[in-house]
């Protein structure tokens, strides 16, 4: 067994296409639109999906906006150095909800930031 992908219902797929390809350098691995539904799927990631798991971003056609819910936390994101990430995603318009610091009561350097939809995206970063 192994995990496929985590599903994200999202309110605009291309604006969430960007946030993920163009601000966190993921690639998009394939998109999909089902009329008969009324859905798009779209499938982005750092690897192929044969490799490692992914986002399945999910866009009903009927809705632009949903309620995160308390039962959901978060998505990590091994990144070199959170501080110039979190620079960088400022910078291109993105929303960093925690800067970039050791977390509390640890060592480990961690900040948070929030994508289009309002799903926080951790980004940790990587032990030298």
């Amino acid at each position: 067994m192994r995990l496929l992908h985590t599903m994200l219902r999202v309110g605009d797929m291309d604006r969430s296409i960007a946030f993920y390809t163009e601000l966190l350098g993921m690639k998009l691995l394939r998109r999909h639109d089902y009329p008969e539904g009324k859905f798009t799927l779209a499938f982005v990631g750092y690897t192929e999906e044969s490799e490692g798991a992914v986002l399945e971003l999910t866009y009903n056609w009927d809705t632009s906006a949903y309620d995160i819910g308390t039962a959901f936390g978060h998505l990590a994101i091994e990144v070199e150095d959170a501080y110039a990430a979190c620079e960088k995603i400022k910078a291109q318009g993105g929303t960093v909800v925690r800067e970039a610091g050791p977390m509390k009561h640890g060592t480990t350097v961690i900040a948070f930031i929030t994508d289009p939809d309002g799903y926080k995206i951790e980004f940790i970063q990587k032990k030298r």
